[in-house]
């Protein structure tokens, strides 16, 4: 009974390697996109184009909208960075235990080659992933001060003269 359990649980944990590695390439892809989105986005920043200013934009095309639903502009463009931020270290974890048990076992029948090949898997799993949880940590602290930023351009009105970039604070 004991020994069944094993073998059904091995192979349970197995089947999920593939879908975790998928995971981690989502997310490792995802992470230089939005780098190169905030990377865009300080470009328009810094010359001025209100474009680069996503809450005032949005409230200069909709002057009626109200200061908490700019917030939650904000929260919704923050929430997939701030996911991958939280999830891609636990996926790579799981795509570092996963394959540790094949590499244990080839180790018990002396196959150096194939510990090899999977301890190299497990481990470049979990760079991907700890690499695509620091880019994606990075974008949403920039983001978040940024909206900060223009929330309270929002609050006070600045949005009168129309040029975002002289508007903000040094």
């Amino acid at each position: 009974m004991s020994e069944t359990l094993d073998v059904w649980m091995y192979a349970a944990g197995q089947l999920f390697l593939a879908p975790v590695l998928v995971a981690i390439g989502v997310a490792f892809g995802y992470a230089f996109f939005a780098l190169g989105a905030l990377l865009g986005q300080w470009g328009q920043r810094g010359r001025g184009a209100v474009a680069g200013f996503e809450l005032v934009a949005a409230r200069q095309a909709g002057p009626d909208l109200l200061v908490a639903e700019l917030e939650a502009r904000a929260l919704a463009r923050l929430e997939l960075p701030r996911i991958v931020t939280r999830v891609a270290p636990m996926l790579g974890l799981v795509a570092t235990m996963i394959p540790l048990g094949p590499a244990l076992r080839a180790l018990g029948a002396g196959d150096l080659g194939a510990m090899g090949r999977d301890l190299a898997l497990a481990f470049s799993a979990v760079i991907l992933a700890l690499l695509a949880s620091a880019i994606t940590y990075v974008v949403a602290h920039v983001r978040r001060r940024w909206y900060a930023e223009e929330l309270l351009m929002v609050e006070k009105g600045d949005l009168a003269q129309g040029d975002p970039a002289r508007e903000r604070a040094p």
